[in-house]
């Protein structure tokens, strides 16, 4: 989607942060696109962005096949900010040098000492704690460039040359353990850039749909409708956008949490007025799954049957051209669409069958959760859904461990529900970014009246979040989960222990699979 106000360029080099870059200038309602690091300098100019950001990345700089940067970017007078390895290219770039630190790297929290105020650290404090995640670091500083900040380990911890607009920091300023990240970016965009911070959900929201119209035409669209956030924001899109030309479609693959699909149905048909089709594949895709204990397997199969649904589907509303999904960035990210490390396929982008039918519309695919619940609230959709939590597409059989069977559905749904109902009773729901239940494949021992059991362990997982890029594992009372043990224990059959998940992201997943 092209944008028709300021927009910042961030250049991919393959580091994980590269999105939360972008969710970090979005905040500060810049508008700004992830643009891979083999984009010219020619079609940088062409786009006229009002600054270019370089991301970290894994490699070193001086490796042979190091990610590079068209050089003639430097020339093109627009304001560049440089983060750990974009600092290091930047350097080399232009005549510094890099190397290996004596100390062998340097990672995690560091103290920084600004040498130099003004550029980026303007109106901060002159000591602050800042997120290192480097083996190397630049060590002679290019023609025109001053240092502006130290650490223990890395005497050139930030640079610039504010006459060209070029700026360099060695840290991670949009993580959260950097302090004041948020203003150093602020102080880059508004104050080096000359930002006047035009973007808003709004103007996401006429430009999404200007272009969806745009793209569609009079062809026939057909949505995929889980009933999630996702999915339900991206169907109100794509219908304020085309109206009756879209029929969303609500598959019931039979993985779904208790309760759900009659939700949808309800919601969707009979509060909205969405023209929706509902399709019972419970049998086919249970049927499917029988056998299959590898996760990236399960995923795949679900998401190759979901589209040969959809497409048996789009031939009964009149020969549909499209499928609107609610891919979100931390799909496209951690599904390898970038030059970023693949860490699961997800069957919105990675389990996608090559002979596919319909052509995907992916409207929220560039946005962070917060944005799409954000564009929910523009579009009206009710607060039960957009502050619903995530739930993945593959459903609860991502959240079996093994094989899954009819008979684990129904235990890992009664569990779930008995998770979600005791959040929602202690009044947590809105602090926990994601609460489920999971059927770890493990049996123990147990002991129930007089008799010995040998039955099912349900883990508890409950995190905090705001991007699901990094979670926290949330500190739930004692009490509430007293009451969650107890009452799966005592009401679901065949489990006879219950364990909480306290593994943080990194170096867990949300999801266990």
């Amino acid at each position: 989607m092209q944008a028709k106000h300021e927009m910042v360029i961030i250049l991919d080099f393959g580091g994980q942060y590269a999105q939360l870059i972008a969710r970090r200038i979005r905040e500060l309602q810049v508008y700004c696109e992830i643009w891979t690091h083999a984009t010219t300098a020619l079609d940088i100019a062409k786009a006229k962005p009002l600054a270019v950001i370089f991301s970290g990345g894994p490699n070193s700089v001086y490796a042979p096949n190091a990610p590079k940067v068209d050089e003639a970017i430097f020339g093109l007078g627009i304001p560049i900010l440089g983060i750990c390895y974009g600092m290091q290219l930047m350097a080399q770039a232009l005549g510094g040098r890099v190397g290996q630190t004596k100390s062998g790297g340097e990672y995690g929290r560091s103290k920084l000492t600004v040498t130099e105020s003004g550029g980026i650290f303007a109106g901060l404090p002159a000591t602050m704690t800042v997120l290192m995640s480097h083996g190397d670091a630049v060590t002679f500083l290019p023609l025109g460039f001053t240092g502006t900040a130290t650490t223990a380990d890395t005497p050139l911890a930030a640079m610039h040359d504010l006459g060209r607009g070029l700026v360099g920091v060695q840290f991670h300023p949009e993580v959260v353990p950097t302090d004041f990240g948020s203003i150093m970016l602020k102080n880059f965009l508004f104050g080096t850039a000359r930002a006047h911070g035009d973007w808003q959900m709004n103007s996401f929201v006429d430009t999404a749909t200007s272009a969806i119209a745009d793209l569609v035409g009079e062809d026939e669209v057909i949505c995929g409708l889980s009933g999630g956030v996702d999915s339900a924001v991206a169907a109100l899109l794509v219908h304020r956008a085309i109206g009756t030309k879209l029929t969303s479609i609500f598959v019931d693959h039979g993985l779904l949490r208790k309760g759900e699909a009659e939700q949808v149905v309800h919601t969707f048909q009979h509060e909205l007025g969405l023209k929706l089709v509902y399709v019972d594949a419970r049998e086919r895709f249970v049927a499917k799954l029988l056998g299959i204990t590898d996760p990236e397997a399960k995923r795949k199969i679900i998401g190759n049957e979901f589209v040969r649904v959809f497409e048996e589907e789009a031939l009964r509303v009149g020969g549909a051209k499209f499928l609107v999904q609610g891919t979100l960035y931390p799909d496209v990210i951690e599904s390898g669409s970038s030059t970023a490390a693949t860490i699961k396929t997800h069957h919105n982008v990675g389990g996608l069958p090559k002979d596919m039918k319909l052509s995907l519309i992916e409207p929220l695919r560039y946005l962070f959760k917060d944005e799409v619940r954000a564009v929910g609230r523009e579009l009206g959709l009710a607060p039960v859904i957009v502050e619903r939590h995530p739930f993945p597409g593959p459903g609860l059989a991502v959240r079996i461990m093994g094989e899954v069977t009819r008979e684990r559905l129904f235990t890992l749904r009664e569990a779930d529900f008995i998770v979600r109902d005791e959040i929602e009773c202690a009044g947590l729901h809105g602090d926990i970014w994601q609460c489920f239940a999971v059927l770890t494949g493990v049996k123990t021992v147990g002991v129930m009246g007089d008799e010995r059991t040998y039955a099912e362990v349900v883990a508890v997982r409950a995190v905090s979040s705001t991007d699901a890029m990094t979670a926290q594992w949330y500190r739930l009372p004692y009490d509430v989960l007293e009451r969650i043990s107890r009452r799966i224990v005592n009401e679901v059959r065949g489990v006879n222990r219950v364990v909480y998940d306290i593994t943080s992201k990194p170096p867990g997943t949300i999801e266990w699979e």
